[in-house]
């Protein structure tokens, strides 16, 4: 790793060596912005990763339906919640599975914070 590189504790920072990384997979993602995308990879999840080239890091970051192991393997959050989209999660799903926190308690802390 680069000693330059920026980091941030507990937080995988998305930049270009990440994107690079990531490619094929956010490329995936991308796609299932069409609904027969979307139908096409729940027929046949395996040959849908393959058809884009996914590694097997991301493959089984995708298996596993965890957001943090995507975002590691190079995932951008923008193109990860459209995966999140086809199992009916939504940004806050995603936050508090980045949190280690419940769905309702993540939302709590959103209202809490709003308050100050």
């Amino acid at each position: 790793m680069n000693a330059d590189k920026r980091q941030i504790p507990g937080t995988t920072v998305f930049d270009g060596e990440q994107a690079r990384k990531g490619y094929a997979l956010n490329k995936m993602c991308f796609s299932f912005n069409d609904a027969a995308n979307r139908a096409e990879f729940l027929r046949d999840e395996d040959a849908y990763c393959a058809k884009y080239g996914l590694n097997p890091q991301q493959r089984e970051a995708i298996r596993n339906r965890n957001v943090l192991q995507l975002i590691e393997a190079g995932g951008n959050v923008y193109y990860l919640a459209k995966f999140a989209g086809i199992f009916g999660l939504d940004v806050q799903d995603i936050g508090a599975q980045q949190t280690g926190m419940t769905k309702e308690a993540f939302k709590a802390k959103l209202v809490a914070a709003g308050r100050d």
